[in-house]
């Protein structure tokens, strides 16, 4: 079982969420296997009933699984690293506290392991508190050079930054890729990303040099009729990938 993304050109993987098996297997082909795809533990009673429907969500699509929160909610970060661990998908969504958690559960450090810090308004610098308690006190605000630093030390593999609002926070996108392509840490944009500024978010962060980015879209190419993400926009998505990377 393959632990690791498939990267195009080991520079980009998507980040879509599935509606359904059938929309897993679908958006699995329309990305060309280019695709981690989200799975919200969120959407779950308990995690025995969240760690067998989702290991048939990995089997369909080459374990190209991305155990979610739900809207980076705090409440589900020990759900989240106790499904990991018994799923072992490619892909693991965690607050800023769950890493090193998570990372001790999966037990291997194949599978990326993410930590959500988030905008404060002003370049270079993060909120950290992301987590079930810390969230609720007083912000953490640190540089996001420490941010990354920490976040090594609990043994993840990137920078999940959100919420981003799309361009909103362009200034501070593109110091936190400046920074995440300084100390060779992969990045995930994430928040209010679409078809029309995916390829900017995305030229900022590949202009920055960072190695490794898996930009999250979600609700935008998301049908609401269905509730399954838009096999066609991934594909578009994809042919962007191409466009930009080469």
């Amino acid at each position: 079982m393959k632990l690791t993304p498939n990267f195009y050109r080991d520079r980009v993987c998507l980040n879509v969420l599935a509606g359904s098996k059938n929309n897993a297997r679908d958006i699995y082909e329309a990305a060309e296997g280019h695709v981690l795809v989200g799975v919200l533990s969120k959407n779950y009673a308990d995690v025995a009933s969240a760690v067998a429907d989702m290991k048939e969500y990995a089997a369909l699509i080459e374990n190209a699984l991305s155990v979610g929160l739900g809207a980076g909610d705090p409440r589900q970060s020990l759900m989240v690293s106790q499904i990991s661990a018994q799923v072992q998908p490619q892909h693991v969504n965690q607050v800023f506290t769950g890493v090193g958690t998570s990372r001790a559960l999966l037990g291997q450090n194949d599978s990326v392991v993410n930590g959500l810090i988030s905008p404060t308004g002003k370049a270079g610098l993060v909120k950290i508190n992301t987590g079930p308690l810390s969230s609720g006190s007083a912000d953490a605000i640190v540089p996001v050079e420490t941010a990354i630093a920490l976040l090594r030390d609990m043994g993840g593999s990137s920078v999940k930054y959100f919420p981003m609002g799309g361009l909103k926070t362009r200034d501070e996108f593109a110091a936190v890729a400046r920074a995440c392509a300084e100390q060779d840490f992969w990045l995930e944009p994430t928040g209010g990303i679409d078809l029309e500024n995916f390829e900017p978010i995305m030229e900022i962060a590949l202009a920055a040099g960072v190695t490794k980015i898996i930009p999250h879209i979600y609700s935008s190419i998301i049908d609401s009729a269905s509730g399954n993400t838009r096999p066609e926009d991934v594909k578009t998505l994809l042919a962007s990938v191409r466009k930009l990377v080469g």
